[in-house]
């Protein structure tokens, strides 16, 4: 979200008459992304993520619980951000505060409201045992456009994820061990994503993926929600001066192509961290059967 800026600081002028002249302090075009670099831990759905200097890290973990009343057949999903004096001197540890709240919002409507993850699929024994899958964010730099780099490593690891297998068994829930059972991946419906566009100039100059000093000179943010086939999970337009309808129409083409980028970049990096953790699975296996 565009933080409050003071109206006509030297740091918000200089970046507003470059912007004019079509010229990005890092020497990026308008709708060019920063480097992105995506690693895993040591577990199923514990990325690392970095988008410029801004770097986070996100957790997926699963528990057994009780479903809803009202939803006895769904699974629980929650997304959970806590922003902390590690990520920025400006944020005070137990505090919440605005911006916290509009980026939990955001990836709230992206990526849970639209269903990317099937919450039916994770019912046990209907209205008595479910999966709560929970996707836990740790920012530790922020540089800006948090909102993109958490929805990219919420949504790699909801697909990296492995949950244990369970079954039911004369009316209770058997969990197995990842040792006894090979874990379960989750049931990912579309792999929506947001891109992050912010305005200036009376929304005539707009600008993808803007760095930390560039949200603070900027007037407004526009948040598009959108999948790999096109399909818009999410858009809205936050303060700032109106901007022209053709020209959310282009941005809209722009943050599906960056869409497509992403998720294949997402793809890449985890169908490899996958194999090799497929291929230290079958050495293990094979020296545990060497050493019986």
């Amino acid at each position: 979200m565009a933080q409050k800026k003071q109206r006509g600081s030297p740091q918000r002028d200089f970046i507003l008459e470059a912007l004019r002249e079509d010229v990005r302090l890092d020497g990026r075009g308008a709708d060019q992304f920063r480097p992105l670099n995506i690693t895993f831990g040591d577990e199923y759905g514990h990325v690392k993520l970095q988008l410029g200097k801004t770097s986070l890290i996100v957790r997926i973990s699963a528990e057994v619980t009780k479903p809803r009343e009202d939803r006895p057949f769904d699974g629980l999903f929650q997304i959970n951000l806590e922003l902390s004096a590690m990520g920025s001197p400006a944020w005070e540890n137990g505090r919440s505060s605005d911006l916290e709240a509009y980026v939990t919002h955001v990836l709230d409507s992206v990526v849970r409201r639209s269903n990317a993850l099937d919450t039916e699929s994770l019912c046990i024994l209907k209205g008595v045992s479910c999966w709560s899958i929970r996707a836990d964010v740790h920012v530790l730099d922020y540089d800006g456009n948090l909102t993109d780099a958490a929805c990219i490593a919420i949504m790699t690891g909801l697909q990296h994820f492995r949950r244990p297998d369970a079954v039911v068994r004369d009316g209770q829930v058997v969990v197995y061990g990842v040792e006894e059972r090979v874990p379960v991946a989750l049931n990912i419906t579309h792999k929506p994503l947001s891109i992050t566009f912010n305005s200036y100039n009376d929304g005539t100059i707009i600008i993808l993926d803007a760095t930390r000093k560039e949200e603070q000179a900027s007037e407004g943010e526009i948040v598009i929600g959108i999948n790999n086939g096109g399909d818009v999970c999410f858009m809205s337009k936050f303060s700032g001066s109106p901007v022209d309808a053709m020209e959310m129409v282009t941005k809209s083409t722009v943050a599906l192509e960056k869409v497509k980028d992403i998720n294949a970049q997402m793809e890449k990096v985890m169908q490899t961290d996958l194999a090799q953790r497929a291929k230290k699975g079958m050495a293990d296996l094979s020296r545990a059967e060497n050493d019986r």
